[in-house]
């Protein structure tokens, strides 16, 4: 549980990185996912626990990872536009989304705390964006609540392909090995590609300081010492301390966002935010599922 709570605490920080370091959305996540790769090979050369999986699902990781790219873009846009906070709390709604998938894919039946969720989390998500409130916070709240909404689905769907990957629960140094290799590649080859239509900047691949020394302690901290607590310890607890230790992490963001970048969203979107994190805490601890019969 110390494990869990030390990783959740360590990733609650990583928006802050990513703003400290000045980067645009593209270059943040490549970086941060490049020099992590490193330090998590060093990790995985001195891990001594077997790994059993097969195949199929080191390479489900790898994908996973591919996916988390796509993740990292809508997440960082999000944060530029509406700020850490609303950028995390709307990203980690993911939960719901979690849930409903499990729901269609592995016949795990929700609680019907979901159903009640779902409406709320639309309501917050409209408080959020900023319309009709003549004080929102955020350059561009709409545009943030659409990538914060995307973040949710990206993550759901990297959270998904992650754990099938990792059935066997094996060294989560190479599992996050793995999928920072995938989402490197993944967002390399973004990078490459002509996107200043979509107003996404390309990769600036010249080092800069102090931009630099922000991200290799995102890629360290963060991507791999956090991301590793949190895949080793989560399977191995039981649901009500997974709930609480994942609940930790974009509460503490929020609380950072304001004492460290004094962000201060508007009454209505302290009300958004409200509903939203009242939804994600019901889902996360009351529902609970449970296998359908064969």
């Amino acid at each position: 549980m110390g494990l869990a709570l030390a990783g959740a605490t360590l990733i609650s920080f990583a928006p802050m990185m990513y703003s400290f370091s000045n980067a645009s959305p593209l270059t943040g996540a490549f970086f941060r996912m490049l020099y992590a790769l490193p330090f998590l090979w060093i990790l995985t050369v001195f891990w001594t626990s077997e790994d059993k999986r097969v195949g199929v699902e080191k390479w489900l990781a790898f994908i996973a990872g591919i996916v988390l790219a796509f993740d990292f873009i809508s997440y960082h846009s999000a944060i530029d536009w509406v700020g850490t906070g609303i950028a995390t709390l709307i990203g980690n709604s993911q939960v719901i989304i979690v849930t409903i998938a499990s729901w269609w894919l592995f016949g795990e039946r929700p609680n019907k705390a979901i159903l009640l969720a779902l409406p709320v989390v639309i309501i917050g998500l409209f408080f959020i964006s900023g319309l009709g409130d003549s004080s929102a916070y955020g350059a561009k709240p709409r545009l943030g609540v659409i990538a914060g909404i995307f973040t949710a689905i990206f993550y759901s769907l990297f959270l998904i392909l992650y754990r099938y990957s990792n059935r066997s629960l094996s060294p989560a140094t190479s599992l996050q090995l793995e999928a920072t290799a995938g989402g490197t590649l993944g967002l390399l080859v973004m990078g490459l590609l002509p996107l200043q239509g979509l107003n996404i900047e390309p990769i600036d691949f010249r080092p800069s300081y102090p931009s630099h020394v922000w991200l290799v302690l995102l890629g360290i901290l963060c991507q791999s010492i956090g991301w590793v607590a949190i895949t080793y310890s989560l399977p191995r607890l039981p649901a009500a301390h997974t709930s609480f230790a994942i609940l930790l992490q974009p509460v503490l963001t929020i609380v950072w966002g304001v004492l460290l970048l004094g962000e201060d969203p508007s009454v209505q979107q302290k009300i958004g935010m409200g509903l939203i994190l009242i939804a994600v805490i019901c889902v996360t601890i009351m529902g609970a599922v449970e296998a359908d019969a064969e």
